[in-house]
C-alpha cells in the first residue's frame, strides 16, 4: 500500500467522522468536507462513535449541573440539552414515523403522511411519553453514568443494521430522493458492532446492550417490514429513540 494512498485513505475516513457529526449533531465542523453519496455510505461507521461522543457531553454536563442543581432539575436541563445538541434529529424521525403508522392505511399513505412537516397527534402523544419515560428512567437508574455514556452509542448503532438488511423505500418509484446511507459494507458493520460491544462489555452492560438492539430490530423491524416493506430516513431516526429507551429501562430492570 502506498503512502499517497494510505493519506487518502485516512483523509476520507477523517472526513467520514466529521461527515457522521454535523450530520447526527448541531456541534460545529471546522474540517472541509468533500460531500459525496459514497463518503456518506462511509461516515454511516462512525454513527456509533458520534454516540460515544454526545454520552461523553451527556457526562460533562451532569457533573456540572448536578453541582448546582437537584437530580431532578439537572436531569431536566440535561434531556433539553441534548435535544438542542442533536436538533431534535431522531425525535423528529419518532414522531413522523407515529403519525404515518397511526394514521396511514396504505403504504403509500403512510409514506405521504411521513413526507409531511407537520405533526399530528400521534406523534405528540409518543414523544410526550417516550421523554417522560426517559427522563423517570434517568432519576431512578443507580448507574446512571453508564446509560448516559452507553446509550446514546448503542442507539446510533440500531439503525446500521437496519440500513444493511433492508431496503430503502420512498413514496414512488419516480422519487429523487435518496437514502441518507446506503451500501454499508459487510466489514464495516462488523467493526460498528464491536467497538460498541468492546465498551459495553467493559461497562459491564454487554448483554443488557444485545438485547436492547435485539428486541428494537425485532420488533421495530417487523413493524418496518409489515407497514413499509423497507425503511425511511425517519423510521432510522425513530429507531435510535426505541432502541435508546428500550436501552435505559432493561438498565432500570437489571439494576
Amino acid at each position: 500500500m502506498s503512502t499517497l494512498y494510505k493519506r487518502s485513505l485516512i483523509r476520507q475516513e477523517w472526513q467520514a467522522f466529521w461527515l457522521a457529526v454535523s450530520f447526527l449533531t448541531r456541534i460545529p465542523v471546522w474540517v472541509k468536507i468533500d460531500y459525496s453519496q459514497g463518503l456518506m455510505n462511509s461516515s454511516s461507521l462512525y454513527f456509533p462513535l458520534v454516540g460515544f461522543l454526545l454520552g461523553a457531553l451527556n457526562l460533562l454536563a451532569f457533573s456540572v449541573l448536578i453541582s448546582l442543581l437537584p437530580l431532578t432539575v439537572t436531569l431536566l436541563l440535561l434531556l433539553v440539552l441534548h435535544l438542542w445538541i442533536t436538533g431534535a434529529f431522531h425525535e423528529d424521525g419518532l414522531a413522523d414515523s407515529l403519525d404515518a403508522f397511526g394514521g396511514g392505511y396504505t403504504r403509500e399513505k403512510r409514506l405521504e403522511i411521513m413526507k409531511d412537516s407537520r405533526i399530528g397527534t400521534y406523534g405528540s402523544v409518543a414523544l410526550f411519553c417516550v421523554l417522560a419515560l426517559k427522563w423517570a428512567t434517568w432519576v431512578e437508574l443507580d448507574n446512571l453514568a453508564i446509560a448516559l455514556l452507553m446509550a446514546p452509542a448503542i442507539a446510533r448503532l440500531t439503525p446500521l443494521f437496519l440500513m444493511h438488511f433492508m431496503p430503502y423505500v420512498t413514496a414512488s418509484e419516480q422519487s429523487k430522493t435518496k437514502p441518507v446511507a446506503d451500501s454499508m459494507s459487510l466489514g464495516r458493520l462488523a467493526l460498528a458492532i464491536l467497538g460498541v460491544l468492546l465498551v459495553a462489555l467493559i461497562a459491564q452492560v454487554f448483554w443488557i446492550t444485545l438485547f436492547a438492539i435485539a428486541i428494537t430490530l425485532l420488533c421495530w423491524g417487523y413493524s418496518l417490514h409489515r407497514n413499509l416493506g423497507g425503511y425511511t430516513g425517519d423510521t432510522l431516526g425513530a429507531s435510535v429513540i426505541i432502541s435508546e429507551l428500550v436501552f435505559l429501562l432493561l438498565m432500570l430492570i437489571g439494576h
